[in-house]
């Protein structure tokens, strides 16, 4: 099977694309290199450095390789970017994403598309998880950009196109590679500063020292698994969370890191950020059925602190 991954010198793009290779499938990464590294690409990989946004050279690319699949982690991921630079977000969340559903439509290929459970859903009552059916109440421009996107692909794509998708809805993913130099991404952030000896900083719920906002966080294994997946056809609804189901905070997440890498670093109380859900969980049962038992977050974040402790 030939598989392209949009995003593939990125985090969750590279791992996908590992495990396409590993998989047997001959593997296209395509990736502007804005966030993504040139070392995460795989080496039995085929790498071009392009923007999504260039509509005209994408449908080219794609109809040179002509892909079974492609698997589409590009993005402008972080929240509070996208409440700066709301129209940034939206040329590449949505206008990016367009060219590529276009291209897709054009040379026969089916799409997987990388979307926020952790975003799009709005707040979480306690108590509760989000399932793929309930309403979606996006509360950042980067909620909205992917559920826009979403739209696109059940509505326009499916019904006048014959487009077939599969929309992964992930919680908030961490792992190895993750870059700790963005705006997204706490685990790696808290790992690096911590490795570094440097404070770090719990962003308040409501109110500075209340333990920070509530999160799944489901580890990048977990993700890879359900790329898979879906590039072997083997979701059959339209939509999936990708998620653990259990709730943990900002604070939990800093002390069991601070645990794992034997830091004793400084943990500030910080302000709200704008954008900032105050809970988000998502109900993984579907997931469970197709992919299996998630990665619990202890097992997790030790293997994520073994790769920040490993390195330089």
């Amino acid at each position: 099977m030939r598989v392209i991954v949009t995003g593939g010198a990125g985090f969750i793009g590279s791992h996908v694309a590992d495990a396409a290779l590993e998989r047997g499938h001959e593997v296209l990464v395509i990736d502007d290199l804005s966030g993504g590294k040139r070392e995460n690409v795989p080496s039995g990989a085929r790498f071009v450095q392009l923007d999504i946004r260039d509509g005209e050279k994408l449908n080219a690319l794609v109809g040179e390789f002509k892909p079974d699949v492609i698997a589409h982690q590009a993005a402008q991921t972080s929240v509070s970017v996208s409440t700066r630079e709301p129209i940034r977000d939206a040329e590449i969340n949505i206008l990016g994403s367009i060219h590529l559903a276009n291209a897709a439509v054009e040379h026969g290929s089916r799409l997987v598309f990388a979307s926020t459970g952790g975003a799009i859903y709005g707040e979480v009552p306690e108590g509760k998880r989000a399932k793929e059916g309930d309403p979606t109440v996006p509360l950042s421009p980067y909620a909205s950009s992917k559920l826009a996107f979403e739209n696109y692909l059940y509505g326009y794509f499916a019904r006048e196109r014959g487009l077939k998708s599969t929309v992964l809805r992930y919680a908030n993913v961490y792992g190895p590679r993750q870059d700790p130099h963005g705006e997204a991404g706490v685990v790696a952030i808290f790992s690096q500063r911590i490795k570094a000896g440097q404070p770090i900083a719990v962003y308040a719920k409501k109110e500075p020292g209340d333990g920070g906002c509530v999160r799944d966080y489901v580890f990048v294994a977990d993700v890879v698994k359900a790329n898979l997946a879906a590039i072997d056809g083997k979701i059959e609804r339209p939509t999936m969370n990708v998620a653990t189901g259990v709730a943990a905070t900002t604070k939990q997440l800093a002390d069991l890191l601070l645990r794992e890498l034997g830091g004793k670093v400084q943990v500030n109380d910080g302000p709200r950020r704008a954008g900032d859900l105050e809970r988000s969980v998502l109900d993984p049962s579907y997931f469970e059925s197709v992919v299996g038992k998630p990665v619990g977050i202890d097992e997790g974040l030790t293997k994520t602190a073994q790769w920040f402790a490993a390195r330089g």
